[in-house]
């Protein structure tokens, strides 16, 4: 079966959960978006490994990882899988000593490792077609990463009109709009 690889967009404060974070995942070169619910014990192992920080103590996914190293597994690739009753499974696919073993996980726990071994996330076609969502974005040339294409001078609004705008977004899912919303307002407070 095809693979399509996936790469994380961003995360976000899900206000349809409470508690919870919205991970969003997209195709490269595509506007079709795989939102995924996830707790914020590992929207915050998500959030480290893509800032790239350190905590001062191993988080579970730094231990999985540094478990791995010390005994040579390597993590080939993930595979979200399936797309049942509104919840995403995924699996580890490692490497150890030419032998290639599949471990079942948490989509959001699978992609915090994929993180940290630098290793491709990918899903099937028919996971996307059921699950994904269209969203327009456009292609930064600076980066290569997508971004929302929203108002780029937020000078002409006030920290009011920006939060109204956040509302707006969030009503209508556009996780990422909400982000560079929110980020925006966070500065500003600052």
């Amino acid at each position: 079966m095809n693979k399509i690889l996936l790469h994380v967009i961003g995360l976000t404060y899900s206000h349809s959960q409470s508690g919870a974070y919205a991970l969003i995942l997209g195709e490269k070169d595509s506007k079709r978006r795989l939102p995924i619910i996830i707790g914020s014990t590992e929207a915050q192992s998500i959030a480290m490994a893509l800032e790239k920080l350190e905590n001062p103590r191993p988080l579970t996914h730094d231990l999985i990882k540094n478990i791995s190293d010390i005994y040579n597994i390597q993590l080939k690739e993930i595979i979200i899988n399936n797309f049942k009753e509104g919840l995403f499974y995924s699996e580890l696919h490692t490497i150890r000593d030419g032998e290639e073993s599949i471990i079942d996980s948490r989509t959001s726990d699978a992609v915090a490792i994929a993180l940290r071994f630098n290793a491709p996330i990918y899903t099937y076609p028919k996971i996307i077609d059921e699950a994904g969502i269209i969203m327009d974005d456009i292609e930064s040339e600076n980066t290569g990463n997508y971004e929302i294409d929203i108002e780029s001078d937020f000078e002409r609004y006030s920290i009011k009109e920006l939060e109204e705008l956040l509302n707006e977004a969030i009503e209508e899912e556009d996780y990422e709009k909400a982000s560079k919303l929110r980020d925006e307002i966070n500065y500003r407070k600052k």
